[in-house]
């Protein structure tokens, strides 16, 4: 598919403005030119155009908000110079895999202020001598080249920079009160807990008292209190037994 035809499908029926990152890698450029892009694109910032046949940069339009551009695995030589006067404010530059030679083939990079990051793997340019030490005086603005600093230190992801960046602004916004709102909960649970023993430990005083209220009266009854009808009932009672232990005994 052709570079031109694949942006058109790329917009998926949205305004060129309202792009932010375009993705076309694997595409046709026919006359090794950069085809279906246009200035309209005022909103983007990343770019990428892996292997797409691309031998110049000249016809690149003005991407004044353009961040990152991958260009790698194409035939790119020279023709560097567009890039800053097109994409002014590129951090990261990816030109892997294409035909860099000399050191004069970035020169025309030095005028990248904000270019931070720099890829040339498997550009012919890697295998001179003193190679990196010489790029990064060429251009001292760069921080990282094909993927380490000055020390070795590798880069950062930029992927999980940005989510870093993401949960933070989450943290901030979405975070409520911490150490003190959980001191604050202890304080009255422990209230409550007390409140709630001290009733308990009156329920039972009150318990006990109720029970030796009852135990008194219970040991100092008064038979004689009660009505003569379940006085009688007694009576009879306690003379049923007698008269069976006599039967008992006789039948002894």
């Amino acid at each position: 598919m052709d570079m031109k035809k694949r942006i058109t499908l790329e917009l998926r029926s949205r305004s060129p403005a309202e792009i932010v990152e375009l993705v076309v890698d694997n595409s046709r450029s026919a006359d090794g030119e950069v085809e279906g892009l246009t200035d309209e694109f005022t909103e983007l910032e990343f770019l990428s155009m892996v292997n797409v046949g691309l031998s110049s940069l000249a016809k690149l339009p003005s991407l004044p908000k353009l961040r990152k551009l991958e260009l790698s695995d194409n035939n790119l030589s020279g023709s560097l110079e567009t890039l800053s006067e097109k994409c002014p404010n590129l951090t990261y530059l990816n030109l892997s895999g294409n035909k860099i030679k000399e050191l004069s083939n970035v020169e025309a990079l030095q005028n990248l202020k904000s270019l931070q990051s720099l890829d040339l793997f498997n550009c012919e340019i890697t295998s001179l001598e003193d190679y990196r030490e010489s790029v990064f005086e060429l251009l001292p603005q760069v921080t990282y080249l094909d993927g380490f600093d000055q020390e070795d230190n590798e880069a950062p992801d930029s992927e999980a920079e940005d989510e870093g960046e993401d949960l933070d602004e989450d943290g901030e916004d979405g975070a409520g009160p911490t150490g003190d709102y959980d001191d604050e909960d202890d304080e009255e649970e422990d209230e409550d807990g007390s409140e709630r023993g001290e009733e308990d430990d009156e329920d039972e005083e009150d318990y006990g008292e109720e029970e030796e209220e009852e135990g008194e009266c219970c040991s100092g009854f008064d038979w004689r209190s009660v009505p003569d009808d379940q006085a009688g009932i007694q009576g009879q009672k306690r003379k049923r037994d007698v008269d069976d232990e006599d039967e008992e005994d006789e039948d002894d």
